[in-house]
């Protein structure tokens, strides 16, 4: 029999109900992951028990269901999008059936997959990255405006580009029930500093201790200096609203959402410039100016090699990165 020492001293608290303990588990497993995750993760757990009902298949995930499951899905939709909603279904099928995850992992459901995308597969189609150029031509059509969301939608673009932000970073979701207000950046949290300005990311989907990441922007080399931008949209955002603790402000006081930014970004950017070209665009424009791939992937915060993917407008560049990181590997 286990028993608690003597010289243990624990604080005395009231033990809860089952009732309780049960209601307090299940919000905890609910926020266990981002609720934009969540939301993927629901789609891809419903058009896999769709597939089941429409074929009148148990639902249990065995490795021969999944292999059909990918069989009949990838003859549909991208393979490589068929191999991201698995790893959705693992997640919300997990707790009724533990067993998921070495199905997923076994040799039949593997070999179906490769198949599928070698049958299926089609090359991915990423949007351009946003350049310097394009950076000093809408900083060109805008700079004089006085208008606030002219001057707001500038600021973030200098911003995302310089900083390396995901579009979900600046812009809340369209969706309402997708919103969380804890990843708003508070305007008490920016800093001037000599060469630019920092303030907090309170946080991101990948990091899930919340404790944020603090921002330096700085000028990158040929674009357009991020800091009397920065400086204009303050002086506007604190004439409307001196006491309101949001930075990103519209002129009627709500948040900038991803349409609204998007409306703006094609008016002025060709029509292969979307929001992920901004953390392509910086992150290219940073491995043109010289900057080693650790300070890359550090502002971008990367946690492996994978923001070499967005260089790719210059192959040199790419090659120097890659002579660069196995010279340091030696």
């Amino acid at each position: 029999m286990i028993t608690i020492t003597r010289g243990s001293r624990q604080p005395v608290r009231q033990p809860w109900t089952m009732d309780r303990l049960i209601h307090e588990r299940s919000i905890l497993l609910g926020m266990a992951i981002d609720n934009s995750t969540a939301n993927t993760y629901t789609s891809a757990t419903n058009s896999y028990l769709t597939f089941c009902k429409l074929h009148d298949i148990p639902i249990t995930p065995t490795s021969e269901t999944l292999s059909y499951y990918i069989t009949f899905q990838s003859s549909h939709i991208n393979p490589k999008s068929v191999e991201s909603y698995l790893s959705g279904i693992c997640s919300n099928l997990e707790p009724f059936f533990p067993e998921i995850r070495s199905n997923r992992d076994s040799a039949l459901v593997k070999r179906t997959l490769r198949g599928a995308l070698r049958r299926h597969g089609q090359p991915t189609k990423r949007k351009s990255p946003l350049t310097t150029d394009h950076l000093q031509s809408v900083t060109a059509a805008l700079g004089s405006s006085n208008d606030h969301d002219d001057i707001l939608f500038l600021g973030m673009l200098n911003t995302g580009f310089t900083g390396l932000l995901r579009l979900g970073e600046l812009a809340v979701s369209d969706n309402p029930q997708l919103r969380d207000f804890r990843k708003l950046v508070l305007c008490s949290s920016l800093r001037w500093v000599s060469n630019g300005y920092e303030f907090l990311l309170p946080t991101h989907k990948s990091d899930t201790t919340f404790e944020g990441n603090r921002l330096h922007i700085a000028q990158i080399l040929n674009a357009p200096d991020p800091k009397p931008i920065m400086e204009k949209y303050l002086r506007s955002r604190d004439s409307l609203f001196p006491l309101h603790p949001q930075l990103w402000l519209r002129v009627n006081g709500s948040s900038p959402s991803r349409s609204w930014f998007l409306r703006r970004l094609k008016k002025y950017c060709p029509p292969d410039i979307a929001g992920q070209s901004m953390r392509a665009g910086g992150a290219t424009a940073l491995a043109e100016a010289g900057a080693p791939s650790e300070l890359i992937r550090g502002a971008g915060h990367w946690s492996s090699n994978a923001f070499e993917r967005y260089i790719r407008k210059n192959i040199i560049v790419l090659h120097a990165l890659c002579y660069e990181t196995s010279e340091n590997n030696r």
